[in-house]
C-alpha cells in the first residue's frame, strides 16, 4: 500500500486563511489538506466546500466530524453533494467527539461506542443509495433514502484511540483515523487491532490507517515541537513528533510507515506563522517519502 503525504489546516486560524492555504498545497502536489471539526471554531463541512471549490485536484480531508453533533441523514445529504460536485476528492471521516464538548451542546451520548456501531453502517447505506428503516438507541429512520446518492462509493473513515474503539472502526467503517501524538507503536497496535476488528466482521483486505504527526521544521525545531505538545496535554509516549530538517523529517515519518500509516497528515505548531515554508518543506518531505 503506497503512502500519502498531505498537511493539516487547524482551526486554530481563521477560515479566511484557508484558500491560500489549500491553493499553495495543491500547486506544491502534495496529496491532501485535512481539517479539523473542532468545536466551537470552523465548520468542517463549510470548509470543506470552500477548499475543494479553490483547486482542482487536491484532495480534502475532514478528519473529523462529529457524530453526536450531527443527524446521520443530514450528514448523508451533505456528503453526496459535495462528492457529487467534486467526485473522488473527499476523505470523509466521522469520531465520537470530544465528549466535554459533546456536553456543552447537550449531545454527549450515553454509549460512544454504541453510536458508532449504529451510526457507520446507516451513513455507508445511505451513501450506497438504499432505502433504510432503522430503530436504533440513537439511529432512528423511517424510509430514509437519497435522491442524490453519489455517483460512485465515497468510504467513510472512522477515528479511533482506544482499543474498543479501534475494534469497531475495523468492524464497520472503511478506514481508521489516529489522532495527534500517536507514536509509531501505538500505530502498529492499532494496525492490529483493527485487522482483528475487521477480520471478527468477515471482512477482507487491508483497512487503511491515516495518522496525524505534529511537525516542525528549522533550527529550534525541536524544542518548538517539545512545547508544543506539552501544551496540548501530551505526555510521555503521547508526546510524538516529527522535528528537524525536511530530510530528518522524513527520516522520522518512515517508523510511522513501517508501522502500517498508509497516510501522513502532518500538523503545524499553533506558532507556526510562515505557512508558504511550512508547505514547501512539507512536499520536500513528501518527494522524499514517496
Amino acid at each position: 500500500m503506497s503512502t500519502s503525504v498531505g498537511v493539516i489546516f487547524t482551526p486554530t486560524r481563521p477560515p479566511e486563511a484557508l484558500r491560500d492555504f489549500v491553493v499553495e498545497a495543491e500547486r506544491l502536489g502534495l496529496d491532501e489538506v485535512l481539517l479539523f471539526e473542532d468545536c466551537f471554531r470552523e465548520s468542517g463541512i463549510a470548509a470543506a466546500v470552500a477548499a475543494l471549490a479553490a483547486t482542482e485536484r487536491i484532495r480534502i480531508g475532514i478528519g473529523v466530524l462529529p457524530m453526536p453533533f450531527r443527524n446521520v441523514a443530514l450528514l448523508a445529504m451533505e456528503a453526496a453533494t459535495i462528492e457529487r460536485l467534486f467526485p473522488g476528492r473527499l476523505r470523509l471521516g466521522v469520531g465520537h467527539g470530544v465528549q466535554d464538548w459533546m456536553g456543552q451542546v447537550g449531545a454527549r451520548p450515553a454509549s460512544p461506542l454504541t453510536l458508532m456501531r449504529e451510526y457507520v453502517p446507516a451513513l455507508k447505506a445511505l451513501l450506497a443509495g438504499e432505502r433504510l428503516d432503522v430503530a436504533g438507541r440513537y439511529v432512528t429512520l423511517d424510509g430514509v433514502q437519497l435522491n442524490w446518492p453519489p455517483a460512485s462509493a465515497l468510504p467513510v473513515w472512522a477515528a479511533g484511540e482506544g482499543p474498543r474503539t479501534l475494534l469497531l472502526t475495523g468492524e464497520v467503517a472503511d478506514g481508521t483515523i489516529l489522532t495527534t501524538g500517536t507514536p509509531p507503536e501505538a500505530v502498529l497496535a492499532a494496525a492490529a487491532l483493527v485487522a482483528q476488528g475487521r477480520e471478527a466482521a468477515g471482512r477482507g483486505g487491508i483497512q487503511p490507517l491515516a495518522s496525524f504527526v505534529m511537525t516542525a521544521f528549522g533550527a529550534d525545531a525541536e524544542a518548538r515541537l517539545a512545547a508544543e505538545l506539552a501544551a496540548w496535554g501530551y505526555e510521555g509516549e503521547r508526546a510524538a513528533g516529527v522535528a528537524g530538517s525536511p530530510a530528518e523529517v522524513a527520516e522520522q515519518l518512515r517508523a510511522w510507515v513501517d508501522a502500517g500509516a498508509s497516510s501522513l497528515l502532518l500538523q503545524p505548531l499553533d506558532d507556526e506563522t510562515d505557512l508558504a515554508r511550512f508547505l514547501a518543506d512539507c512536499a520536500e518531505v513528501a518527494a522524499l517519502i514517496r
